[in-house]
């Protein structure tokens, strides 16, 4: 018997498939329906997590892996949720009527999958040979750890302890906020010379939770971001503009049509550079990766928690792919006015798509290692990817082809990159919990890659039903209850603006230069000092992401700095420490789990906001009442963590 079998543990067995897909199931229908509505998705691992939990505890031989197991499936197919941020926008120019099942279910597959396999190598460069937070992957680590029920430790059930106070408490100002009890965000605009700008808050527990896990280093950087979006651009760009309506209308409306491209074209340059400076990692976790698996036919023992999936099988299903997508975009491409192009087409998308795809997992992946998935701004990617998409297409047809199927291939093509920085942008999370529960990752992998059919499953049903039931704003025929659908909407806008030449280049341009700057500054502080530095992800994100949700990311960064610094005037710092994160890992799971109820509530009464019951009048009220609530509650939930870091 070999020492392998003798140490196995259950992991991936049937009964965590079969819980992992029904889980799946529901989270990405939720998610589908959520992101049509109002352009937002929820993280899934952790309440997946938590309901697997629930389920295995009453089976004696459940462990802590196989449990993550089942977290990694729902993960993976909530996430794969995220390509409503492109398909839409196929409705909306017109060119489908419906979503065909078997073609999106295909796309949705393809792109994921391709996700899985790039991320595979990236999990020795990001995950064991990198300091990045991985929060959510953290998170859910510590829930998993401390939910085992095997372990019955003092310790662990006084972090439960902590885990459900956060939990309770996030949930409950998230009820709160959908009562309209208490406003979700404080927001005020207010003039700058002759423009505007705009200063607030959104109130969430989960990004006190996130800043918390991801330091204040990220923090400063996205507060840097911050203040030359609002503190510069959007003055300068608003200057004029404004007239005699509603300043935060006319700002927000800026904010969205010029000042967001320039944070794009910050994370453009920040991630081409992140890319440059990731080679050599990825290159020597390749490495590493062959080394282990020559190892293992040599019959070496190695490690279960170093075993990928070998590169060979790696590299043999990346490539395999490449044949049913091209079958795909043939199928597309078939009987339209660009038919006589199909083989050149096909030939420049495939490149495309294989060499983009390793780029933009490794970025999407050191993103979400940064400041986590649920906030990476994968639809800045999304953007990117179309653009950089509909130049290479318009460049390699002639002149004066058929616009409305340029655009159309484009989106089509487009959904299959942002497949895999979908993917690619939660994987790492699951791979960051695997290595804390020391699972094995070529078990996770294989389960990822699961998650990812279940997904594709059951995505093109929802979609299809949504657009039955309500149809895209900006789609032929679309009723004036029509899904906003916003990310798809802005893509395909942008996508005809590059084949109809009126797209503005000049503020991605201006991003670009702005990267470039903070880049520099970047490496001056790493090479001239050992304790700062100003990550130029993490600032064009501030650049991008609206202020409501960048600004609680450096202040849930202080109050663990805080925690920290009281924490190391413990006897065991270490254990008092781990309290914090615990409490940060509760205010993340309570918001996810409260966002899953309210996600089915929205779906099942079909009412954007079902639960309220206080006036719109009332927000002057019910901002003041949201404030003071949500500092009592995190007052409150440190001031436990403490206790209990004491007792």
């Amino acid at each position: 018997m070999t020492t392998e079998s003798k140490t196995a543990v259950k992991e991936l067995t049937i009964r965590g498939v079969i819980i992992g897909g029904i889980i799946t199931l529901i989270f990405t229908a939720a998610n589908v329906y959520l992101g049509l509505k109002v352009g937002l998705t929820f993280a899934t691992s952790i309440p997946a997590a938590v309901i697997s939990m629930a389920i295995l505890r009453y089976f004696k031989d459940h462990t802590v892996q196989e449990n993550n197991i089942v977290q990694t499936i729902a993960s993976a197919a909530g996430t794969l949720s995220a390509i409503i941020f492109v398909l839409p926008g196929l409705i909306m120019v017109g060119w489908w009527t419906g979503f065909p099942y078997w073609t999106t279910a295909a796309l949705c597959a393809l792109g994921g999958i391709l996700g899985v396999t790039y991320s595979i190598p990236l999990r020795r460069a990001l995950v064991t040979g990198s300091d990045l937070a991985f929060p959510e992957g953290v998170a859910a680590a510590e829930v998993l750890k401390v939910g085992d029920t095997h372990e019955g430790a003092a310790d662990n059930r006084r972090g439960l302890r902590v885990i459900i106070w956060g939990a309770i408490s996030s949930a409950f100002f998230s009820l709160l906020t959908n009562l309209k009890i208490a406003l979700s965000s404080v927001t005020t605009a207010f003039k700058v010379g002759a423009g505007g700008t705009m200063v607030g808050t959104s109130l969430s527990l989960a990004l006190i939770g996130i800043g918390h896990l991801v330091g204040l280093g990220v923090g400063i950087a996205m507060i840097c971001g911050m203040v030359i979006s609002y503190g510069v651009l959007l003055p300068y760009f608003s200057s004029g503009q404004l007239g005699s309506g509603d300043i935060a209308e006319g700002v927000q409306g800026i904010f969205a049509s010029d000042v967001r491209f320039v944070g794009a074209g910050t994370i453009a340059i920040a991630a081409i550079w992140t890319f440059l400076k990731i080679i050599a990692p990825i290159i020597r976790g390749m490495r590493e990766s062959l080394a282990a698996s020559r190892r293992r036919k040599a019959g070496v023992n190695v490690p279960a928690q170093e075993r990928d999936l070998s590169l060979g099988w790696v590299v043999g299903i990346t490539l395999a792919l490449m044949i049913p997508i091209g079958m795909l975009l043939w199928l597309f491409l078939k009987g339209t006015p660009l038919e006589h192009h199909t083989g050149g087409l096909i030939f420049l998308s495939i490149l495309f798509i294989l060499a983009l795809g390793l780029a933009v997992a490794s970025v999407c992946g050191y993103m979400a290692g940064l400041i986590g998935s649920s906030n990476s701004p994968v639809s800045g990617v999304g953007i990117l990817v179309a653009i950089l998409t509909a130049l290479v297409i318009k460049a390699a047809v002639p002149a004066g082809s058929d616009p409305k199927t340029l655009v159309a291939y484009t989106l089509f093509t487009a959904a299959i990159v942002f497949g895999i920085a979908t993917i690619s942008n939660d994987n790492l999370q699951d791979l960051k919990t695997g290595q804390l529960v020391n699972s094995t990752p070529w078990k996770q992998q294989v389960a990822l890659i699961i998650g990812v059919i279940f997904g594709s499953l059951i995505i093109p049903p929802v979609l299809h039903l949504m657009n039955n039931a309500f149809g895209f704003q900006g789609a032929p025929g679309a009723g004036k209850n029509a899904l906003a659908a916003p990310q798809a909407s802005l893509i395909a806008e942008l996508t005809k603006g590059v084949f109809g030449g009126d797209i503005d280049w000049s503020r991605l341009g201006l991003g670009a230069l702005i990267g470039v700057a903070i880049i520099l500054i970047d490496e001056i502080l790493k090479h001239t000092t050992s304790r700062y530095s100003l990550p130029p992800i993490a600032v064009g994100m501030g650049m991008y992401l609206p202020i409501t949700l960048t600004i609680l990311i450096p202040i849930g960064a202080t109050c663990g700095v805080l925690f920290n610094r009281w924490a190391k005037t413990r006897k065991n710092p270490e254990a008092a420490s781990r309290m914090g994160t615990l409490l940060a890992t509760g205010l993340i799971v309570g918001e996810s789990l409260w966002g899953v109820v309210y996600a089915a509530i929205v779906g099942t009464t079909g009412s954007e906001e079902p639960l309220a019951i206080v006036p719109d009048s009332w927000s002057g009220v019910s901002s003041l009442v949201g404030l003071a609530i949500f500092v009592a509650l995190a007052a409150w939930g440190y001031r436990r963590a403490k206790q209990q870091a004491e007792a």
